[in-house]
């Protein structure tokens, strides 16, 4: 499977909703799980993003429609990024030559 991270932040819905955030995740982690994959943790943060998702999916278009799926509720905006583990990245430099 495929890991990714999601930075995100609230909409105006979201943070006048935050109390209701750890249930919101649950439900995403559901979701996730459903389509196959799995939300390895979440953490609120401090600074630019509000909240870092680590996950895992089967491919990208798994994860994409997950996350077009909770971003149209409303309470959240993503930016994602394809995460490689050490391994995935030493065989990428491999093939690099």
């Amino acid at each position: 499977m495929a890991t990714y991270v999601a930075l995100v932040n609230w909409t105006d819905q979201g943070i006048a909703g935050f109390r209701d955030s750890a249930k919101r995740i649950d439900g995403f982690a559901k979701d996730l799980q459903e389509r196959g994959g799995k939300l390895r943790d979440a953490y609120w943060t401090l600074g630019n993003y509000d909240m870092v998702a680590i996950m895992d999916a089967p491919d990208d278009e798994t994860i994409t429609a997950a996350l077009l799926q909770a971003c149209a509720v409303g309470n959240v905006r993503t930016s994602t990024l394809r995460a490689f583990s050490k391994k995935e990245f030493a065989d990428i430099a491999k093939r690099a030559g």
